[in-house]
C-alpha cells in the first residue's frame, strides 16, 4: 500500500497514520509518501520555524510545523476543535498521531519526506523527526505506486 499525505490537517493526517499501521499490521508492505503540509507531520514539535528565508517562514509561521500543532480542517475554533478531538481519542483509548507515528515506525512503514517540498518550503533533513527515510522525489513515490496494490491520496 503506498500513500500520499499531502495535508498537514489533524483530521487527514490521523485517518493516513491509521491505515499505514492498520496496514503494517496485517503484514503490508506500505509507504507513505509526505508532501507538501502533509510533510510538516514530520518535522520535530521543538521546531517551531522551519524555512530559508522570509517568505518560507512566514509559512511556517502562519501554518506551524509538528504534529502538536495540527488543526482541523473545519471547526478548528482556535485551537479548540483538535483539543476536542484529541481528548476524545484519549478518552475511548484511541492511539493519537504521535503513538501512531511511532507504531508506524516500529511496524515498518516506510515514511517518506518529499525531496522537491523540502526544498520548496526549506526544511532540512535535521528537522525532521527521527526514524523517517531519506528525502525522496515524486518518481521514487510513482515507481512505489506502481508496485502496489492500494494507492490512496489523503
Amino acid at each position: 500500500m503506498t500513500i500520499v499525505a499531502w495535508s498537514g490537517d489533524l483530521d487527514r493526517v490521523w485517518p493516513t497514520l491509521i491505515l499505514g499501521s492498520t496496514g503494517a499490521a496485517y503484514g503490508m508492505n506500505v509507504t507513505i509518501f509526505f508532501t507538501f503540509w502533509g510533510l510538516f507531520t514530520l518535522v520535530r514539535d521543538d521546531v517551531r520555524i522551519t524555512g530559508t528565508n522570509a517568505m518560507t517562514k512566514a509559512l511556517a509561521g502562519v501554518n506551524p510545523p509538528g504534529i502538536g500543532r495540527m488543526k482541523l480542517s473545519k471547526l478548528n475554533m482556535a485551537g479548540a476543535g483538535p483539543w476536542m478531538m484529541n481528548k476524545l481519542a484519549r478518552d475511548q483509548k484511541v492511539s493519537g498521531p504521535k503513538e501512531l507515528v511511532e507504531m508506524c515506525q516500529e511496524l515498518g512503514v516506510q515514511m517518506w519526506p518529499c525531496e522537491m517540498t523540502m526544498d520548496l518550503l526549506g526544511l532540512r533533513q535535521h528537522q525532521l523527526i527521527d526514524g523517517v527515510g531519506e528525502p525522496v522525489g515524486a518518481a521514487t513515490a510513482l515507481a512505489a505506486m506502481s508496485r502496489s496494490n492500494i494507492n490512496l491520496f489523503i
